[in-house]
């Protein structure tokens, strides 16, 4: 553990020392990991986290969300974990978060919880797949439009060898959002990004795809409505503006609920974590 870690606050500790359980489960050819908190077999939640990210982003969400459910976040094929695709489709992740779901230990259809690209995914799993899923809470995700991290993997150049790191440390130092975000706590940026690096031949490196994500043809969600009931949670100082959350209004339909978190960036859970715990919990008892 590192020296700013070991300085956190009481919640963040004790939520890093809940127990976790892993699993991995085959999703059309792919091995998809996941890790899963609370009792099995209970009704439960999927956290579903954004592009080049990866299912630790939730560690210190997670464990507050277990009372009475079991919660599983997944790790998409292409991050984390989980093993890498030649193509990636929005398809095949909803299908991963259905598997995670029922694999994970999640009795009937799951709440899915979802942040920027992974607020696409969740939201696609209610249009498409609707009858399989109970609600959808989502995190300042674009729906309509490309998320920040889709446009930053965009930017045209060859495939390339990933960067390796000499150590853990000097790959932390180059750890950064996208968009990138001056207000985060320090303790929960020191844990994901030394939670996104694995061990490789010379040193250590990132964990995303990065020569194959975002550079699919996106799905277009314009003619696409929820089949469930949707929570939106637009962050104050995030990336969605006024006219393409009146878009996406119509798409989630008129019942929906859109409330805005304030202060938050476009990366609350590093910067408002607490925020998104009420959010959730409070949306959850909302919906009983």
């Amino acid at each position: 553990m590192s020296d700013v870690i070991e300085a956190a606050p009481k919640w963040f500790l004790e939520a890093l020392a809940v127990p976790v359980d892993t699993g991995r489960v085959d999703v059309n050819g792919a091995s998809i990991a996941y890790r899963a908190w609370g009792e099995p077999n209970r009704p439960g939640i999927v956290l579903v986290h954004g592009g080049m990210a990866h299912s630790r982003w939730w560690d210190h969400i997670a464990p507050q969300l277990t009372d009475g459910r079991r919660v599983v976040a997944l790790d998409l094929s292409g991050h984390g974990d989980s093993e890498w695709r030649n193509e990636y489709s929005p398809d095949d992740w909803v299908a991963e978060v259905l598997a995670v779901a029922e694999h994970g230990g999640i009795t009937g259809r799951p709440v899915l919880v979802g942040h920027s690209m992974g607020g696409i995914v969740a939201f696609h799993a209610s249009a498409t797949r609707g009858e399989l899923v109970d609600r959808v809470m989502i995190f300042d995700s674009p729906i309509r439009d490309l998320t920040p991290e889709e446009l930053e993997m965009r930017v045209q150049r060859p495939e390339s060898a990933p960067k390796v790191y000499p150590t853990i440390d000097a790959a932390v130092a180059r750890f950064r959002l996208v968009p990138e975000q001056d207000t985060t706590e320090p303790y929960v940026f020191d844990h994901i990004a030394r939670s996104s690096l694995k061990s490789v031949e010379g040193g250590w490196s990132w964990k995303f795809d990065g020569n194959r994500i975002g550079r699919s043809h996106r799905t277009t969600f314009d003619q696409a409505t929820a089949q469930n009931p949707i929570a939106y949670f637009r962050s104050e100082n995030g990336i969605i503006s006024d006219e393409l959350l009146d878009q996406m209004r119509v798409m989630f339909g008129p019942d929906a609920l859109v409330v805005e978190l304030p202060v938050a960036g476009h990366h609350p859970v590093f910067d408002q974590p607490l925020a998104v715990v009420t959010a959730i919990r409070t949306t959850l008892a909302a919906w009983g």
